[in-house]
């Protein structure tokens, strides 16, 4: 990866804004209706030349396919991030299957309710259930598959799809570096088990089947960036809350899980992010960034993306005062937010950037979002948002 030497970089998380036409052609071939393949990956390689066009022209000097690749029905703006992977793995089924019971390794262990129970969830009860309260977790009806039988990749064509459209648009924008999202096993491995002793074995299962697309990634050249909210958002979805210890040794699983699926691939070459499930809502019970950042620096890769531009987590740059980044690692800090239509002004991302450009050295900060752009906000936010962005990196460039 490069870092922020000659000036200071600017990236993002991964979704953007997916133009119309890509959506209602992605729905049909989602839903089944005959088609011809060979147009539908023309649109999707078209779309993507175009939206790394369009990220150059705002400023983004680390682009990556807005995750049109990924889109899959009534996910094609929010939730891709995750449901992509439904299709590129064997054993899961969707259908007619009773929810699946907790199988801990060990019964003391913390055990996720669901995204229905979270904590946030219940405290907020009368303005999670009111339309008009502004809360949203997401558009449409989410159901997640069930584990029936061993797990296995099996998306080596829609990856290799994937690599070829985005390569094709970094060559034809003449943009040297770019990236590419793809979910971690824990993430991946929240989705009921049925099939496995215990979930862990789930959970190892999945690793060792992401591998190959982690590998396939990196092998292309380009950057992987491994996306896993529940590291800080598993939190809000255990009940009672834990203490933070109980939780630390929950979390340690899933990252030596993610550790085996990454090992031998270069560190450089990898990013983590890392955010609280990103939904708008109050977000009262997130987890302190001071209580889980020991946890995401164990994650052995070259940089760590996280939210610290809205209102709940900004206030945490300050950890880096006192928790050390080793020397060869980089930080991706969100400088501008998906959980407000308003668009930060350049000068506050200056700042914002400074703060941690002063604490960390401005070389290792690489100027980012919070989370993805795509279907939180309108396109032409988004969009503002990135420029905002960008002027405000050539700002604190200028200063420092």
């Amino acid at each position: 990866m490069r870092n922020s030497r000659e000036g200071i970089l600017t990236s993002h998380v991964g979704s953007l804004p997916r133009p119309d036409a890509l959506i209602a052609a992605n729905k049909r071939r989602e839903e089944g209706e005959a088609g011809d393949e060979a147009a539908f990956h023309s649109l999707l390689r078209s779309a993507i030349v175009d939206v790394v066009k369009q990220q150059k022209s705002a400023g983004v000097a680390v682009p990556n396919d807005g995750e049109f690749g990924k889109s899959m029905g009534h996910a094609v703006n929010y939730r891709a991030w995750l449901s992509y992977a439904f299709a590129r793995l064997s054993g899961l089924q969707h259908d007619n299957l009773p929810p699946a019971p907790p199988r801990p390794a060990h019964p003391d262990d913390p055990v996720l309710v669901g995204l229905e129970r979270r904590r946030d969830r219940a405290k907020f009860a009368a303005a999670y259930g009111n339309p008009d309260s502004g809360i949203s977790i997401g558009p449409g009806v989410f159901v997640r598959p069930v584990c029936i039988g061993p797990v296995a990749y099996t998306g080596q064509a829609a990856i290799k799809a994937d690599i070829a459209h985005f390569k094709a648009a970094l060559e034809a924008a003449g943009v040297a570096e770019g990236f590419m999202t793809s979910i971690a096993p824990g993430s991946v491995a929240r989705l009921g088990n049925l099939h496995y002793k215990t979930d862990d074995d789930f959970l190892f299962a999945c690793a060792d089947a992401m591998r190959e697309e982690y590998k396939a990634i990196v092998d292309a050249g380009l950057i992987l960036q491994l996306d896993d909210p529940g590291i800080a958002e598993n939190w809000d979805q255990i009940v009672p809350e834990p203490s933070v210890a109980a939780y630390k040794r929950f979390t340690l699983v899933r990252v030596e899980a993610l550790n085996q699926a990454i090992k031998g691939l270069p560190q450089d070459r990898i990013r983590f992010h890392l955010c609280w499930g990103s939904w708008h809502g109050p977000h009262v019970t997130d987890l302190p960034m001071r209580d889980i950042v020991d946890v995401m620096l164990q994650i052995k890769v070259g940089a760590y993306s996280f939210e610290a531009a809205n209102a709940r987590h900004e206030h945490e740059w300050s950890v880096w005062n006192d928790v050390k980044l080793p020397d060869d690692k980089l930080v991706l800090p969100g400088v501008v937010s998906h959980a407000t239509n308003v668009i930060e002004h350049p000068e506050l991302v200056a700042e914002r950037i400074l703060r941690f450009a002063r604490v960390v050295g401005r070389e290792r900060v690489i100027a980012s979002t919070d989370c993805g752009l795509g279907g939180r906000i309108h396109p032409d936010i988004a969009w503002a948002k990135l420029a905002a962005m960008a002027e405000g990196a050539a700002i604190a460039s200028q200063r420092l």
